[in-house]
């Protein structure tokens, strides 16, 4: 049985820390094939935040310091999970002998963005919230308890604006026959926070973001083996096996 090719990216290019240069923050993952990738990217320093919530409650990165919050207070998180989320899927095309390069564009099905939602107060910044969460998930390998204490390190992880990873960076060319689907991906963190200042004020809430992007293939004639693959293959391979090749 042929297995799904899967290519994992780093979402962004990597930056150095303030401490002569030297790479901070990075982590080693083995995803699908056994690739490995650096969970450190370009993103937002040390010292930016949000200036509070709306009246959602979401927080919002802004330039500005939040002065309501307390700096030294502690993070509790519960309820963390990570998950594959499909992100872009391809129509079937069928190739015969040697294969060759798939040319149905991948459309996207879901937008993975940071979010942070806070209720309560005083409300930390997004980026702090968001490098807690990296911490406990082990997306961030740092020493500093906070990030204001990071030293000017950054983290992508950290950008509350960090961009959805585009679809068609890199494409997978079968080299066989078969009738393949091209696919995107990315690796959600999300958990449930509560923040407690020394005084006894807490805020609690939910934050989630995104850590490596991913680029798949299955064949609609295998049986896929990942709950993503499964996916694919009902969005994709079932629709066309059920209006056939005239499209009835």
């Amino acid at each position: 049985m042929r297995q799904a090719v899967i290519m994992v990216r780093t979402p962004g290019a990597s930056v150095h820390g303030g401490r002569g240069g030297r790479m901070r923050g990075t982590v080693g993952r083995v995803f699908g094939a056994g690739l490995v990738i650096g969970a450190l990217a370009a993103g937002l320093g040390a010292c930016t935040g949000g200036s509070g919530g709306d009246e959602a409650g979401r927080v919002r990165g802004t330039a500005e310091p939040v002065a309501t919050a307390c700096a030294n207070g502690t993070f509790t998180w519960s309820h963390l999970t990570e998950r594959d989320r499909l992100t872009g899927v391809s129509d079937p095309e069928r190739l015969g002998k040697g294969g060759g390069a798939l040319q149905s564009p991948v459309r996207r099905v879901y937008t993975p963005s940071a979010s942070v939602r806070a209720r309560g107060g005083p409300v930390p910044s997004a980026a702090e919230i968001l490098f807690s969460l990296g911490k406990k998930a082990g997306v961030i390998d740092s020493d500093a308890r906070t990030l204001a204490q990071a030293g000017g390190d950054t983290w992508w992880f950290t950008d509350v604006r960090q961009p959805a990873p585009r679809l068609d960076n890199d494409r997978v060319k079968p080299g066989a026959a078969g009738e393949f689907v091209q696919y995107a991906g990315v690796r959600e963190v999300s958990a449930d926070f509560r923040y407690r200042c020394p005084d006894g004020r807490t805020v609690s809430g939910h934050a989630r973001n995104w850590t490596v992007d991913l680029a798949g293939l299955i064949d609609c004639d295998e049986r896929p083996v990942s709950a993503l693959g499964r996916e694919v293959a009902r969005r994709s391979c079932e629709p066309a096996a059920a209006t056939g090749p005239s499209g009835a």
